[in-house]
């Protein structure tokens, strides 16, 4: 299983383990990561998954669809890296991936 890191908003690290095929969203739920909220189950309708993927990992993990960019501009302090966490399907190619979970998802 894929190592995901995320990292919470005081800078605390939790090393998971993601099963491949798991959305990011779900691999949070599944490892008990606050700040990862979730509301529409991963429907891609309410930004409450808003994550920021690490700089370096932008070019190593398939691109936002219009849909999600929509949803991402209305998640709270969005950024460049910021991702819906509902989203992306984990990969083996993801190993080692780390996460930013923003202060609040309202």
């Amino acid at each position: 299983m894929p190592k995901v890191y995320y990292i919470e908003p005081d800078g605390n690290v939790k090393e998971t383990d993601v099963k491949t095929g798991t959305t990011l969203m779900q691999g949070a739920i599944d490892n008990g990561i606050d700040g990862i909220v979730a509301e529409c189950g991963g429907a891609c309708v309410c930004a409450t998954c808003h994550c920021y993927i690490e700089e370096d990992w932008g070019g190593k993990i398939p691109a936002a669809n219009d849909m999600e960019m929509m949803m991402v501009e209305g998640a709270v302090s969005p950024k460049p890296n910021s991702r819906l966490s509902c989203q992306l399907v984990i990969t083996d190619d993801m190993d080692g991936l780390r996460v930013a979970i923003p202060e609040s998802q309202y």
